[in-house]
């Protein structure tokens, strides 16, 4: 059954980033090659489907996101999430950031994918609010919520305007850390 529920966890991911949560059921298991009955064998309802294929994505969005130890310096560190954000932002088949697009289609907040998607971007905010302590920030926290609303509003701008960012997502981080006292090193 672990093969099973990994094509169904990996088509649904793949489903739902490029065509969004209205994908059917019978779509769904049809590009996993397995039947309905597998399906709610292993997870009670679609909703339960959704959220274990965005948590099985997470932790590789937010590793490919994350700078490796080759990046050094708490600035460098938050810069270097907006970089690749321009970098991947630029790609055919950039849909934005699947732990927001998740969030916006679902409205129920008690949803747990939107649970998980919560996790997942407080994860990314705990990341700028280590590198904002280090870097003596005079609000870590609140650089960090910031660097985090930047990073969504520049990732909902590429996918509205299909054209990439142009550095102004990096440009806006670089301010933002500027304001707050972020050292450089």
């Amino acid at each position: 059954m672990t093969d099973t529920r990994d094509r169904l966890l990996d088509a649904a991911a793949d489903l739902f980033y490029r065509e969004g949560l209205s994908v059917g059921v019978e779509a769904l298991t049809k590009a996993a090659g397995v039947s309905k009955r597998s399906m709610y064998q292993l997870f009670g309802s679609k909703d339960e489907v959704v959220a274990a294929s965005l948590d099985r994505i997470g932790p590789g969005f937010n590793a490919s996101l994350l700078p490796g130890d080759d990046v050094a310096g708490p600035r460098e560190r938050i810069l270097h999430v907006f970089r690749v954000l321009d970098e991947v932002a630029d790609r055919p088949g950039f849909h934005g950031c699947p732990f927001v697009a998740t969030s916006i289609e679902i409205k129920a907040p008690d949803h747990p994918a939107r649970a998980v998607a919560r996790r997942y971007k407080d994860g990314l905010t705990a990341f700028f609010r280590h590198e904002a302590t280090v870097g003596g920030a005079a609000e870590p926290e609140r650089l960090a919520r910031q660097l985090t609303m930047t990073f969504d509003g520049a990732s909902a701008w590429a996918v509205m305007h299909g054209d990439g960012l142009g550095e102004e997502g990096l440009r806006m981080a670089e301010t933002l850390c500027d304001a707050a006292g972020l050292r450089a090193n």
